[in-house]
């Protein structure tokens, strides 16, 4: 194992970062946000046809890159360093990944190429740790019937996917209604997704906790490039602004605090990289989430250990490191001409997506069969 970067790594990342830079500035994300579409459904358009991050999972028989989610985290990094609006986490990881437990070919190829954008109909705080409500139905005709709130990307979706029980459903976005709901985050709107005797394809069978798991593990990668932008625009601020004829930052007291940021943050590159490497071993197998206790290691077992471990501390890290920016930023940090609110709001979003980091904490001593309280 190694958690340093390789070099075609680097550059992806690079690759991805030049893109956003010229297309994803903070001017014009604040702008996207306060339209009626917050989506960059053209920068995704670029990014899955010029870089091909659409279809990083898919394996090059069915026309992806065959990466792994080394990759997958790379780009998360970058992606929450530029709270980019744009579909990756909903549709190239939640519903990828899905459509992988499910052996979906066919549209997989279609993600693949980026034509074609997919969600997971699931709420954004559901948790791996906990069976699903079962809010949707399926008749026998395999028309579905329910409704499901809080769903990321769906307003971005052409193909809903929706898990009945143990199998997973392809829905067309045209034969649901999607109504999309004031969210905190304004860079990933949340909807109500509605199914009114919708027709639906059984693509197969799907462990819907493991492709929950699997997404908060690389959650963990845009959360850490979340308090990077934070911890570095702070403290390019806090080294011009002056205060009583001398840089803020010379302030011992506002030392020790970026020092303590800069060592969290540390910490989460650490915590979220080693989730990303045992995410991407190939012997890491779809199971039951939560293992009993006792139950033993191997791959997998380490792959949901480190997931767990990323998301609780990483989802902490973020608003932390966000929270401090803002404080740190004094006035301009409290108006919305400043980014830094938008990354706030991300780092509290992210915090409770996929589970909220008490679930994850309690995971961590069950998987790593910790005692409990005496």
């Amino acid at each position: 194992m190694t958690l340093l970067y390789t070099e075609v790594e680097e550059e992806l990342r690079a690759s991805v970062r030049d893109l956003l830079a010229d297309r994803c500035g903070p001017d014009a994300v604040l702008k996207r946000i306060e339209s009626d579409a917050p989506y960059d459904m053209d920068l995704w358009k670029t990014l899955a046809h010029q870089i091909g991050v659409a279809g990083l999972l898919v394996p090059e028989e069915y026309g992806g890159a065959g990466a792994t989610a080394r990759e997958v985290a790379v780009v998360l990094e970058e992606l929450g360093r530029a709270v980019a609006p744009v579909p990756f986490l909903t549709s190239a990881v939640l519903a990828t990944k899905a459509l992988l437990e499910a052996g979906a070919e066919d549209l997989l190829r279609e993600l693949a190429s980026g034509d074609v954008t997919a969600a997971l109909v699931v709420p954004l705080s559901a948790s791996p740790y906990r069976p699903l409500p079962e809010t949707v139905t399926a008749g026998e005709d395999g028309t579905l019937s329910g409704q499901v709130r809080a769903v990321a990307g769906a307003d971005a979706a052409d193909v809903l996917l929706v898990p009945v029980g143990p199998a997973l459903y392809k829905v067309a976005a045209e034969h649901a209604r999607v109504e999309v709901v004031p969210s905190l985050d304004l860079t990933r709107p949340i909807a109500t997704v509605t199914f009114a005797g919708a027709p639906g394809e059984v693509l197969g069978d799907v462990d819907v906790r493991t492709v929950l798991s699997f997404g908060a593990g690389l959650l963990a990668s845009e959360q850490l490039g979340v308090a990077e932008w934070c911890l570095d625009t702070t403290l390019a601020y806090i080294k011009e602004r002056h205060q009583f004829a001398r840089p803020i930052g010379s302030f011992q007291a506002i030392k020790h605090r970026m020092a303590d940021l800069w060592l969290d943050v540390v910490r989460a590159r650490a915590a979220a990289r080693n989730a990303a490497d045992l995410l991407a071993a190939p012997s890491a197998p779809a199971s039951d989430l939560i293992a009993p206790s006792g139950a033993g290691g191997g791959a997998g077992a380490d792959a949901e250990l480190a997931a767990a471990v990323a998301a609780a501390w990483c989802s902490e890290v973020a608003l932390h490191t966000a929270e401090e920016s803002v404080q740190l930023h004094g006035g301009i940090g409290m108006t919305w001409e400043h980014p830094v609110h938008m990354y706030l709001k991300r780092a509290k979003a992210s915090q409770i997506a996929l589970g909220a980091p008490g679930a994850h904490h309690d995971a961590v001593a069950e998987l790593a069969d910790l005692p409990g309280p005496a």
